[in-house]
């Protein structure tokens, strides 16, 4: 990979374009193009994405791309043949244990969390409920208070004397 990122910063040099001319042409950072030059494949999490940084970049320099992809693919041949069969396996059960869904706004499974209080707010809502009802109803029986005395009909009272 140190040779293709030194033949793709030799094109640019002989281009005339700057680093950070080239990382806003072609919205990348330029550290990003910094690491493509050096060979630096660890800075990258997915070789996937470097691959593809890697074609635009030579794209963008006026470079034949196939020819790109082919050394890419022979460095990238290159790396993957120099792993032990222990790590690919310990890598394997990595993956199954993670198993990764793709995730897509029309894939993605919704859940909704309901938490306690909506519970606690239903409960107390519904016993203020009870205790109005029970006010109100409690009002409307009431019988109303009765006195002994007789009002006056008027507002003279009037003395009834009886004799026997």
């Amino acid at each position: 990979m140190k040779e293709l990122g030194e033949y793709l910063r030799q094109s640019r040099v002989n281009n005339g374009v700057s680093l950070t001319e080239a990382a806003e042409d072609l919205e990348l950072s330029a550290s990003q193009l910094e690491n493509i030059e050096s060979g630096n494949v660890k800075a990258f999490k997915n070789i996937y994405d470097l691959k593809d940084y890697v074609v635009q970049y030579a794209k963008y320099l006026g470079l034949d791309s196939e020819k790109v992809i082919d050394e890419f693919n022979g460095f990238l041949f290159e790396h993957t043949s120099k792993i032990s069969l222990e790590d690919i396996r310990l890598a394997q059960k990595k993956m199954e244990l993670q198993e990764k869904k793709p995730i897509s706004p029309y894939t993605k499974e919704h859940t909704t969390k309901i938490g306690l209080w909506p519970f606690v707010f239903a409960g107390l809502c519904f016993v203020l409920l009870i205790i109005i009802l029970y006010f109100v109803l409690s009002s409307i029986n009431k019988a109303p208070v009765r006195s002994n005395e007789l009002l006056p009909v008027s507002g003279k009272e009037f003395v009834y004397e009886f004799t026997y």
